[in-house]
């Protein structure tokens, strides 16, 4: 017994970090780093630009107080907007992460046949 774990378990551990290593360290794994990155980081940048447009235009401008129709203004408009934004941005969401999935699912078929 070392350190309080027994010898089995930690060989165990050092196991599981040479595996987890060799996954990060495969192509399939760094494949799929970088295509959710190239899509999260473009989505998540759009979506603070257009969350943070309302009341930065609502505070500092007067650009959305324009009528839209009747009594409606623009700002009900862009609020609104940002309700469809939302829903849009997570089906575009589900409709990626299956293909997130099948690359996840080869970086798994790959770790099995290395460990």
């Amino acid at each position: 017994m070392k350190g309080g774990f027994p010898l089995e378990a930690q060989k165990t551990n050092t196991n599981l970090e040479s595996d987890y290593t060799s996954i990060v360290q495969s192509a399939a794994f760094q494949n799929l780093l970088s295509e959710k990155k190239k899509f999260i980081i473009p989505i998540t940048i759009f979506f603070f630009c257009f969350y943070f447009a309302l009341p930065i235009l609502t505070s500092y401008s007067t650009i959305l107080n324009h009528n839209f129709i009747g009594s409606i203004t623009w700002a009900w408009v862009f609020a609104f907007l940002q309700f469809v934004m939302t829903w849009g941005l997570c089906m575009l969401y589900s409709k990626k992460a299956t293909k997130f999935d099948k690359l996840a699912e080869k970086v798994i078929h790959e770790g099995g046949k290395n460990g």
